[in-house]
């Protein structure tokens, strides 16, 4: 008995999941800015150095976590599910971060359409991988559990909806008369972008593995 209490039990997993979320959305709110205004290279440069400023504060939100769960004896929710949860969060915003890079290091000319719908596609599955780690402190009440469902399931379509654009996007570059190293440069673009709505869905997945065994 005496040794079960000085055990750590169940640290901050929460709040560092609610830190890491608010990241991601400064990262992804930033690099939208920065589609937004990509011709003019100033405002492109200041906004790609906040999603790297998001990532490296990020980064040690993760580290915090996996260096928590060697600490931590008991934990609120399953091993298991903390560090895949943690791990497909950091992917998010490393993908924003390599979208950010791959599109500065191809000398991108210009971003089309579908870049910028991309973007926001992006944007609002960032938005709601925040809101629904914040309920899971709360999920053993029924109508948060199912508000985390619900969350979930619009993650799933808007990564449906990034597909759907990855599909029409990669159709045109192939019609259209577009210079091949262009083309090249916007596919590997678009391929990002719509990476960053997979591994949201990624999240959206352990979310309601967390809701189905702990609600």
């Amino acid at each position: 008995m005496f040794f079960g209490k000085l055990l750590p039990r169940e640290g901050n997993f929460f709040e560092l999941f609610n830190d890491h979320g608010r990241h991601i959305v400064v990262g992804a709110r930033a690099f939208m800015a920065m589609v937004q205004n990509y011709s003019d290279q100033t405002l492109r440069e200041k906004y790609a150095a906040e999603v790297d400023a998001a990532e490296k504060l990020a980064d040690r939100v993760t580290a915090e976590v996996h260096r928590l769960l060697h600490k931590t004896f008991i934990t609120p929710i399953d091993r298991e599910q903390i560090h895949g949860l943690i791990n497909a969060m950091d992917d998010i915003l490393d993908l924003l971060q390599d979208s950010s890079e791959v599109m500065s290091l191809y000398d991108l000319k210009s971003v089309s359409e579908d870049v910028i719908r991309l973007g926001e596609i992006s944007t609002k599955c960032c938005e709601r991988v925040q809101h629904v780690v914040t309920l899971l402190p709360k999920l053993s009440q029924p109508s948060v559990a199912e508000a985390a469902l619900k969350t979930c399931e619009e993650i799933d379509r808007l990564e449906s909806d990034a597909d759907r654009v990855m599909r029409s996007a990669m159709s045109k570059l192939f019609r259209d008369n577009i210079e091949v190293r262009e083309l090249i440069k916007l596919k590997a673009v678009y391929e990002h972008l719509e990476s960053i709505s997979d591994r949201c869905e990624d999240v959206a997945n352990i979310v309601e593995g967390i809701v189905l065994e702990n609600s």
